[in-house]
């Protein structure tokens, strides 16, 4: 098992969630996609976003603008096309800051356990709470893609791993806490809008899964609920 820290005190508020609505036009990479002259189906709608000019016409700085936020979030093909896709990430970043400091507003996580961490999939965040106090967060995870969904349901955290690898997919998992079978809270060196998402486990931020490891511990109970847009 890992190393079982006692918990820290952490600031409330909305953490991880400042997406930027203005990206650096800058050039892809050399060995990025060409950028594309057509017009996307979501134009006005990412345009709005990038804050780029709302004409709902593809230009060469359009372009490079949804290119960038692509190579950024590892939406492929990065070609800098306002496709769905690209659309969905911007929607669901828009839906996580719009919940602010009050992730628990429908009361679906329970109140009534404790220390708990939550996990909403269908906004793809997670805090945790005591009771009704907000202790950490929300921020944002990346959960299981179609096929591998995060089961749903209250679990405990049953086992933690400092500095566990994966022996299914050979991979680091810093920051193991294990909550159902194999799925767990970890850090990964990802976007955590990086489609279509994780093979069960709660990925996090370096950050974010270094304050779960500090903030909670064995027998802690956690709470998934919701379901992932497009699983």
């Amino acid at each position: 098992m890992g190393d079982i820290r006692r918990r820290g005190v952490v600031a409330l508020g909305v953490t991880g969630l400042v997406a930027p609505l203005t990206l650096a036009l800058t050039a892809a990479p050399a060995q990025a996609a060409s950028c594309t002259t057509q017009t996307g189906p979501y134009q006005k709608q990412v345009e709005k976003f990038l804050g780029r000019p709302v004409d709902g016409r593809q230009s060469a700085a359009d372009c490079r603008a949804i290119q960038a936020f692509q190579n950024k979030h590892g939406i492929t093909p990065a070609i800098g096309y306002a496709g769905s896709v690209t659309w969905g990430v911007m929607d669901l970043m828009n839906k996580q800051k719009a919940v602010g400091n009050n992730p628990n507003k429908d009361g679906r996580c329970p109140v009534n356990k404790g220390r708990i961490a939550c996990v909403n999939l269908t906004l793809q965040l997670s805090w945790i709470q005591d009771g009704r106090k907000l202790v950490y967060g929300p921020v944002p995870v990346r959960t299981g893609r179609k096929g591998f969904a995060t089961r749903t349901g209250l679990k405990k955290i049953y086992w933690r791993d400092l500095h566990h690898v994966s022996t299914v997919y050979n991979v680091p998992m810093p920051y193991s806490q294990f909550f159902d079978g194999g799925q767990a809270f970890h850090s990964v060196g990802l976007s955590m809008w990086n489609p279509p998402g994780s093979h069960g486990c709660v990925n996090m931020t370096s950050k974010d899964a270094a304050s779960y490891w500090s903030l909670l511990r064995t027998g802690d109970d956690v709470f998934v609920y919701g379901r992932k847009p497009g699983t």
